[in-house]
C-alpha cells in the first residue's frame, strides 16, 4: 500500500466521520479521530505540556489546562522529565478533579527497566492517578539507543510490564530526530502508539542528500500496523513560526494519517487560535501539501534536521 493511497483512504474516512459528527452535535465542536487500534477516539488537537507550557507560572497554566478541556481537547501530553516533574505536577492538579474527561499520556526517559518502573511510580503520584492512558519510551535516538531499549531488562520490557500491571492502558515510543531507527522500533516491537516529528518543512524529497523524514520512513510502517500516530514539532519548536500561516502548518499535519497533533500552547490566545483552526479543519489538497513541503523543505529542512539532532525536549 503506497503512502498516498493510505492517506487518501484515511482522509475519506476522516471526512465522513467529521461530517457525521457535525450532523449530530453541530458545527464548532472539536473533531476526534480513532487512535489507531486502541479503540479510543481522541481530539485532533493534543495539549502539549512541555517547554512552552512551562514558561507560564503555575496558576495561569492550570487555568489554561481547564480551558483546554472546556474547549474540547481531551488529550493531554506530558513527560516525567518535563521541568523535572513540574509539568506532571501541574497536570495532576487538573486531572485530580477531571480524570474521566482526559486521555492522559506521559513519557519515560530511562533505558533500564528498573529505572523506568521507578519513574512510572513517581509519574503516577505527581499526576494524582493510579493509571495513565498511554506511556511512551521517550526520545529514541539511534541504533545503540534502540538496542538499550530492546535489551533484556530494558525499557521495552518495563513498559510492557507497566501495561500488564494496568499502570497504563497503552504503550508507545517517540522520536524527534531518527526516522530510520523509529521505523525499526515499530517493526520490531508491539507498540500501540507513537509520536514522531511531522511538519511541512521536514518531509524533504527534493534536493539530493537530504536526510530521511518521518513522513516517508516511519509513518508508513505505523499506518500499516494500525499504530495510533501523534504528530509533534508541527511548528518545529517555533522555527517555522512566520514561515507559513499557523493554519497551514497545522492543517498540513492533520492532513496526514495521524490521530492528533500535539502542540505546545504558552498562552490562552494561542490555545484559542489553535482550537479554532482544529474545529474548522479541512484536509489540504495533495498539490497544496506538495507545494508547501517543497518550499519549506528547500529553505529549512537541512537546518531543522541539524537542530533536532541536538534538541532536548524537557
Amino acid at each position: 500500500m503506497s503512502s498516498l493511497v493510505s492517506r487518501r483512504q484515511f482522509l475519506e474516512a476522516a471526512t465522513i466521520g467529521a461530517a457525521a459528527a457535525r450532523s449530530l452535535v453541530g458545527a464548532g465542536t472539536m473533531p476526534t479521530r480513532p487512535l489507531g487500534r486502541t479503540g479510543v477516539s481522541v481530539s485532533i488537537l493534543t495539549f502539549g505540556a512541555g517547554s512552552r507550557f512551562l514558561r507560564l507560572k503555575r496558576e495561569p497554566s492550570i487555568r489554561m489546562l481547564h480551558r483546554a478541556l472546556d474547549l474540547g481537547i481531551n488529550f493531554l501530553d506530558t513527560g516525567e522529565n518535563y521541568g523535572s516533574g513540574e509539568s506532571e505536577t501541574r497536570i495532576g492538579e487538573v486531572v485530580g478533579t477531571r480524570r474521566r474527561e482526559v486521555f492522559l499520556a506521559t513519557k519515560l526517559s530511562q533505558r533500564a527497566g528498573d529505572g523506568a518502573m521507578r519513574a512510572m511510580e513517581g509519574s503516577l503520584k505527581r499526576l494524582r492517578t493510579d493509571y495513565v492512558d498511554l506511556v511512551h519510551i521517550h526520545h529514541l535516538d539511534g541504533a545503540q539507543d534502540l538496542a538499550k531499549v530492546s535489551a533484556k531488562g530494558g525499557a521495552y520490557e518495563a513498559v510492557a510490564r507497566i501495561r500488564d500491571q494496568k499502570m497504563a492502558r497503552f504503550i508507545g515510543i517517540t522520536s524527534h530526530s531518527d526516522p530510520e531507527t523509529l521505523r525499526a522500533a515499530l517493526e520490531r516491537h508491539d507498540f500501540d502508539c507513537t509520536v514522531m516529528a511531522l511538519n511541512a518543512a521536514q518531509r524533504g524529497g527534493a534536493p539530493t542528500g537530504m536526510r530521511a523524514s518521518f513522513e516517508t520512513t516511519a509513518l508508513p510502517v505505523a499506518v500499516r500496523k494500525n499504530v495510533g500516530i501523534i504528530a509533534m514539532k508541527v511548528f518545529a519548536q517555533d522555527e517555522l513560526t512566520g514561515e507559513a500561516p499557523a493554519e497551514k502548518l497545522i492543517s498540513y499535519c492533520l492532513s496526514l494519517p495521524v490521530a492528533s497533533a500535539v502542540i505546545g500552547m504558552p498562552s490562552l490566545e494561542i490555545l484559542e487560535q489553535n482550537v479554532a483552526i482544529a474545529r474548522s479543519f479541512q484536509p489540504l489538497p495533495q498539490a497544496e501539501m506538495d507545494r508547501l513541503a517543497g518550499e519549506l523543505s528547500a529553505r529549512k529542512k537541512a537546518a531543522l534536521d541539524t537542530f533536532f539532532q541536538r534538541h532536548v525536549d524537557s
